[in-house]
């Protein structure tokens, strides 16, 4: 199935520890001035976004070693925003912990200071006394500036500047989330440099955090969208055996929307059905869970073949995010003396049939109809296959005949699981082990993991 790809977002230098050196006409000052350095070309930043490992979710950089140096190179930037920047000496000389000056851009208001805070800014020095824009009067909220400023940099380092004496403030600053805040008397030029790398270095650790703690929930997500994908089957009373296997394939930062079930009704009929949602990422996986949940239903409630594919188009239909969102769908009801069985395909490969004494073959497809969602009004004829005394059944998504077969660009297709199944037998493979030799033999073949996900699906009778 195609698989979209996730944009990209810019990330500041305070988040993705590497600054672009922006070139200024003027050293930095002592005592900078109003529009001491002129506003710079905002320069395009082509670091991609850390993916998420749920297994690493603090998406640390591969190259540790050539990642230290490039920080270590970065010389910092200071966004200061104060309301009269000119008339004293707020900034003194800032140098780096390698001694190095600490450029600093000013700004007047929050509209100057948006113009001026480029990617390659670390750190942002708020004077809290700055009006917010559109606040006025005394009943304002006295940080109301501050958390203007988060809005508009939720990802740069944020130091608040307030009067001396007024240390209650700046506490209060800190717990709306700047990391740290300095009184204007007390600034000196040491103090404020140590104070720069302190806030650029917690707010790194702030983010690592955040993504930790966001890798774990999408994590618990996937879990749970998983459970919903792959459940437990509901067979008491039924003489048949239920095997299944399922392999993500190689794009795992996002779900895909492979999806099996199996239940026996009343009557003794045995209903099996395995389907794939066109795509990777959590809404295919939604709607698969959601389509398995509507199978599981319809089919408790009476309804098969063509009656039951046409409500799940329904479904499909009201629940799809886009229109262009299909999914394929494979349904078998076996009848309760479990000699013969009723076949629907919806756009799916048809299953693979076992029988003792025979070569393993593929089950008439012919009549084929289309995958959910792409013909409204479409219909599903059902074929009715004789299956005998003895049978093994297969049910697989297209993650399985998809792969490669390690000869030129060759894909391996039915014929050639057919065939790999053949040999799989005549080597005494049966139940869960055929299936899992089936699925690493087909990676291996590949030459590594499979792009598509991979379920597969075994109903044996054994009178």
């Amino acid at each position: 199935m195609p698989v979209p790809v996730p944009r990209q977002r810019e990330i500041p230098a305070v988040e993705s520890g590497q600054a672009q050196t922006v070139p200024h006409g003027g050293g930095p000052s002592a005592a900078p001035a109003p529009h001491a350095e002129a506003t710079p070309e905002a320069p395009e930043n082509t670091t991609k976004e850390p993916t998420v490992d749920k297994d690493d979710p603090t998406t640390r950089n591969t190259h540790p070693t050539a990642h230290q140096s490039t920080h270590q190179a970065t010389q910092l930037t200071l966004l200061l925003i104060e309301d009269d920047p000119g008339g004293s000496p707020v900034v003194p000389q800032l140098l780096d912990s390698s001694g190095r000056p600490i450029r600093v851009r000013t700004a007047r208001n929050l509209t100057e200071a948006g113009r001026l805070l480029t990617d390659d800014v670390h750190c942002i020095l708020l004077d809290l006394a700055l009006p917010a824009p559109g606040r006025s009067g005394e009943g304002d909220d006295e940080l109301a500036v501050l958390r203007h400023v988060l809005e508009l940099a939720p990802r740069h380092a944020v130091l608040a500047l307030t009067a001396s004496g007024d240390a209650e403030r700046g506490a209060a600053a800190v717990r709306v989330g700047a990391q740290d805040y300095l009184l204007r008397d007390e600034l000196d030029g040491p103090l404020l440099s140590r104070a720069i790398r302190y806030a650029v270095e917690r707010k790194r650790s702030d983010t690592a955090e955040r993504r930790l703690a966001e890798g774990r929930l999408r994590a618990q997500e996937n879990r749970r969208l998983e459970r919903g994908l792959l459940p437990t089957p509901l067979l008491d009373g039924s003489t048949l055996r239920f095997a299944a296997r399922y392999r993500p394939g190689r794009s795992r930062a996002l779900l895909g929307g492979d999806f099996y079930d199996a239940v026996r009704t009343p009557d003794g009929t045995v209903h099996a059905m395995i389907g794939d949602v066109c795509g990777h990422g959590p809404d295919e996986a939604a709607l698969g869970v959601e389509l398995r949940i509507a199978w599981r239903a319809l089919t408790l409630a009476g309804l098969c073949g063509d009656e039951l594919l046409n409500t799940l188009q329904q479904v499909l239909e009201h629940e799809r995010a886009h229109d262009e969102i299909f999914a394929t769908l494979c349904t078998v009801d076996i009848a309760p003396d479990g000699r013969r069985a009723g076949l629907c395909l919806a756009g799916h490969p048809s299953p693979l049939v076992m029988t003792p004494g025979r070569p393993a073959k593929l089950l008439p497809y012919d009549n084929n109809g289309p995958a959910l969602g792409v013909l409204p009004g479409a219909r599903w004829p059902r074929l009715q296959v004789e299956l005998g005394a003895r049978w093994s059944l297969m049910l697989y998504t297209d993650g399985l005949i998809e792969g490669r077969t390690g000869v030129g660009g060759e894909r391996l297709g039915q014929d050639g699981m057919v065939e790999m199944v053949r040999r799989q037998l005549a080597q005494g493979l049966r139940g869960e082990d055929l299936l899992r030799t089936a699925v690493n033999e087909v990676r291996d073949l590949n030459g590594g993991e499979l792009a598509d996900d991979v379920a597969v699906v075994l109903l044996d009778r054994e009178p």
